[in-house]
């Protein structure tokens, strides 16, 4: 499994070995030991799975303290946009974001730590989104971040009439007003 790192150095991409023949195909999609070779310890104890349309946008979701959340995340079908942005007050890159397109067909995962809000936006007809979590979730602790936010400046590749969010989605907060994550504490 090659790891990718990033423009930011917690947020890293898997990019499984594929092995193919007429038959099909077969790939590692996780081992703990490489996993914890670039991440370090961590237990899984939520998978969640989720379809979506095209144009949908999911995000930008997080768990505030004491119940947040990293995740391990994939397209199985389709493709996306994965978003990962650094709502760390304090952090050398607060603010930055890290887009990854993941598809069924390049088999990419991208690891994003606690700290961070996540989304993603679907850009083929349907996808199938799946995500590891190690931390259970809890609808008290919700939150989100504006998926348009000027200080971000995600570019969504999508064109902003194809764009679909939940009632949800279209009155999360600015970057500003995302006040529950110190830097010091996700060291």
């Amino acid at each position: 499994m090659k790891v990718i790192a990033t423009q930011i150095p917690e947020v890293l991409i898997f990019e499984p070995e594929v092995f193919g023949d007429h038959r099909g195909y077969f790939f590692e999609s996780f081992r703990q030991d490489v996993f914890e070779k670039y991440v370090g310890k961590i237990q899984f104890v939520q998978d969640n799975q989720s379809k979506s349309g095209f144009g949908v946008l999911r995000g930008l979701h997080f768990q505030r303290p004491p119940f947040t959340q990293a995740k391990l995340v994939q397209c199985l079908q389709g493709e996306v946009l994965d978003i990962a942005v650094d709502i760390r007050i304090g952090s050398p890159t607060y603010g930055k974001h890290v887009p990854v397109q993941l598809s069924e067909s390049n088999h990419r995962q991208l690891y994003i730590p606690r700290g961070f809000a996540h989304g993603f936006a679907v850009l083929s007809e349907t996808a199938v989104f799946s995500y590891k979590c190690d931390n259970y979730y809890n609808s008290i602790a919700e939150g989100g971040l504006a998926w348009n936010d000027s200080q971000v400046n995600i570019n969504w590749i999508l064109e902003y009439n194809d764009i679909k969010l939940s009632e949800k989605d279209k009155k999360q907060p600015s970057l500003m007003q995302i006040t529950h994550f110190d830097y010091k504490n996700f060291r």
